[in-house]
């Protein structure tokens, strides 16, 4: 817990986005597992999902660094 606590005060957007990506991924996986998908669209339906995981932890990071 110690490590995770260190690595939030050096790292605190990286964390963020990685938890926030995971969450968005699992819901992503729930709500389309039943459509079928081949695996080169699952794929890029999973990157788009981490990008924008991540793009949103950058605009939310505007708010704090002012």
């Amino acid at each position: 817990m110690k490590t995770l606590q260190q690595m939030y005060d050096k790292h605190p957007n990286l964390l963020l986005w990685v938890a926030l990506a995971l969450g968005m991924v699992v819901i992503l996986a729930i709500a389309a597992r039943s459509i079928g998908f081949t695996p080169g669209q699952w794929a890029a339906l999973i990157a788009a999902t981490v990008a924008l995981a991540g793009l949103c932890v950058w605009i939310i990071s505007w708010e704090s660094d002012e």
